[in-house]
């Protein structure tokens, strides 16, 4: 299966750490965001990537090369222009033509990849969401499942339910006939899915998830990164 990672955001909200460094390259202890996203995907048997790449990508593209120092394969499409999330994936259309995945440059995850896809095999549908519980969703788009674990309703970011969409996604290629250039995969597609009668897919997880979209999150994620790199330092000097 091979995974596009959206990563050509400017990261407008974590100024002024991203004044000179795109926001997946922004390091948690040691590593960029980016690296642990991808290092999940690899645990889980993913290694043919496709990076949607734009704001200061040279950066990115330096660091990761074609992937063979992690033992994956790296692809990049440059964005000379803001393509929305579903306008990103779009473009790399063609060379898509199995089931697929999609996930953010900036999120960090320990959700079993192969659990889902085993998921979305069995429920044989267009799409599947990854669906995290969330205390207070405001900043998220939000859905609501049915008995058959099928998404009924797809909102975004209304205070209705704690079933937050988490932007990960396993897609059929099929989808690309419901995607049209610089759209939405949450305000435009999913909501275009439903109407024409198509089944989306909820899967639940309990992993771990964080977006690092705001100074506070990243501070706060680096913060917890600090403390166990320290306590892992301390144990390896048998203190």
């Amino acid at each position: 299966m091979k995974a596009v990672i959206l990563c050509g955001g400017e990261g407008t909200r974590l100024r002024p750490y991203t004044y000179n460094i795109p926001k997946p390259m922004l390091k948690l202890g040691n590593r960029p965001i980016l690296e642990f996203v991808l290092l999940n995907l690899k645990r889980h048997g993913v290694k043919d990537f496709i990076l949607t790449v734009g704001y200061l990508h040279d950066k990115i593209v330096d660091y990761f090369g074609d992937g063979s120092k992690w033992g994956l394969n790296i692809e990049y499409l440059v964005e000379d222009e803001k393509l929305n999330t579903a306008g990103s994936v779009l473009g790399a259309k063609d060379k898509l033509t199995d089931t697929f995945f999609v996930g953010m440059g900036d999120h960090i995850t320990a959700i079993d990849v192969s659990e889902m896809l085993a998921f979305h095999k069995q429920k044989g549908n267009i799409a599947t969401i990854a669906l995290k519980l969330q205390g207070t969703p405001v900043e998220y788009g939000i859905v609501s499942l049915d008995d058959d674990n099928c998404i009924s309703t797809f909102l975004e970011k209304p205070i209705l339910s704690n079933l937050i969409n988490a932007g990960i996604y396993i897609l059929e290629p099929e989808i690309f006939d419901f995607i049209f250039p610089k759209e939405d995969f949450a305000k435009d597609v999913f909501p275009r899915l439903l109407a024409n009668g198509k089944k989306i897919s909820g899967y639940k997880f309990t992993e771990y998830w964080a977006d690092i979209g705001r100074i506070h999150d990243y501070e706060t994620m680096n913060a917890i990164m600090s403390v166990v790199e320290l306590s892992l330092a301390l144990k390896e000097n048998g203190k």
